[in-house]
C-alpha cells in the first residue's frame, strides 16, 4: 500500500470535518469566542519511548494520551490533533491498521478527532509525533505561578510506568502476575486526566504533566517559579502495585521518584483552594494527594521520615 492508500484507507475514517477528508495541505480551525487555543506536541521514537514489540494500537493510544496530558495539565479540553508517521519502507498493511484501530478508540475515549498531518519513509526507527490542540475558558496555567506557601499536590499514583517497563525488559524482579499486569497497562496506556483538567483554572497556581519523572518535573515547576519545592516521600501516592516492588526490594523509594512516563499531574495551589480541588478531583473521578509544600529558595527537597533528604543518583529521564 503507497502513502495514499494508507492515508485513505487508515487515517481519513479518523479526520473531523474541519480536516477536509485529508485531501487538503492544510486544516482550519474556527476561533471560539472566549476561549484561548492551547496547542501542544510530543513525540514518541522506536527504542527511546516504547519497545519495538509493543502492540501498535496500545503505542497509538499512548501517542495520543501523552500529548492529552500536556492539555489537562494546561487546563483545556482536548480537541483535535496533527499526526506525523514516519514509517519503514514495506511496513505490514496489518501494523498500520491495529494502529488506526488504537487512534480510534482513543477518539472515542476522549472525544477528538484528526485534523491532518504527514507520513514519511525512514530508514531509521519508528517515529510517530502528534500536535494537540485544546480549548479552555480560563487564564493559562503555566508553570510559572507556584508562590511560597501553596500546597503541592500530585494525580494518580507514581512510579507505576517505570515498574512497567521493568517488568517487560525482565528487570523488575519476581511480581505477582496481576502486580506486573497493572504495572505494564500503566506504561503503555497512561491515563490523562482530561475530566480534571479544566477545572484547574482559577484554583490552581502552578501545574505539569510529569513525563521525565516526578523528581526532576518537581524541579522543572521549581526552575520556572522560582521556588523550592518540599516534597514528603512518605505522601508519595504508590499502587498496590507499587508497595508489592518496593516491599521486595524491586523498587526503591529512589526508583519511584525518578522513574518517568508516569503522565500525572504535578500541581501547586493556596491552602484557601484545597477543599474546592478535592471537590473538583472527586467529581472527575481522579485521586488527588497532598504531598508537600512551596518554600522560599530553589530546587526540590524530597524529605524522608526524620527529615533526611532523599539522595538520587538522577531526578529523572534526559534525551541528552
Amino acid at each position: 500500500m503507497d502513502e495514499f492508500g494508507l492515508i485513505a484507507t487508515h487515517l481519513a475514517p479518523l479526520a473531523a470535518p474541519e480536516g477536509r477528508g485529508l485531501l487538503d495541505d492544510a486544516a482550519t480551525l474556527p476561533v471560539r469566542p472566549g476561549e484561548t487555543l492551547v496547542v501542544t506536541a510530543d513525540a514518541l521514537v522506536e527504542g527511546v519511548h516504547f519497545l519495538p514489540a509493543d502492540p501498535p494500537g496500545e503505542v497509538a493510544r499512548k501517542l495520543l494520551r501523552v500529548n492529552l496530558s500536556d492539555l489537562a495539565a494546561k487546563g483545556a479540553r482536548p480537541a483535535h490533533y496533527l499526526l506525523t508517521l514516519a514509517l519503514p519502507r514495506g511496513v505490514e498493511e496489518s501494523e498500520i491498521a491495529a494502529f488506526a484501530a488504537g487512534l480510534a478508540a482513543d477518539q472515542a475515549a476522549f472525544g477528538i478527532a484528526l485534523l491532518g498531518g504527514d507520513t514519511v519513509a525512514t530508514s531509521g526507527p519508528r517515529l510517530y509525533a502528534v500536535t494537540a490542540f485544546g480549548w479552555t475558558r480560563g487564564p493559562f496555567l503555566g508553570r510559572a505561578g507556584a508562590r511560597v506557601g501553596d500546597r503541592v499536590f500530585v494525580t494518580g499514583t507514581i512510579g507505576d510506568a517505570g515498574l512497567g517497563l521493568k517488568a517487560l525488559t525482565g528487570s523488575a524482579g519476581a511480581l505477582s502476575r496481576e502486580a506486573a499486569a497493572f504495572a505494564i497497562g500503566r506504561y503503555r496506556r497512561p491515563e490523562p486526566r482530561v475530566g480534571l483538567g479544566p477545572a484547574l483554572g482559577g484554583l490552581a497556581s502552578a501545574a505539569l504533566d510529569i513525563s521525565d519523572g516526578l523528581a526532576a518535573d518537581a524541579g522543572h515547576l521549581a526552575a520556572v517559579s522560582g521556588v523550592r519545592l518540599r516534597i514528603e516521600a512518605s505522601a508519595v501516592p504508590l499502587s498496590i502495585a507499587m508497595e508489592e516492588a518496593l516491599a521486595r526490594g524491586h523498587m526503591s523509594m529512589a526508583d519511584i521518584v525518578s522513574a518517568g512516563d508516569d503522565y500525572e499531574i504535578l500541581l501547586t495551589a493556596p491552602p484557601e483552594a484545597g477543599a474546592r480541588l478535592s471537590a473538583a478531583a472527586e467529581a472527575a473521578g481522579v485521586a488527588l494527594t497532598p504531598i508537600g509544600r512551596v518554600e522560599a529558595g530553589e530546587g526540590v527537597v524530597i524529605e524522608n521520615p526524620g527529615g533526611r533528604a532523599l539522595v538520587l543518583e538522577r531526578a529523572g529521564y534526559r534525551h541528552f
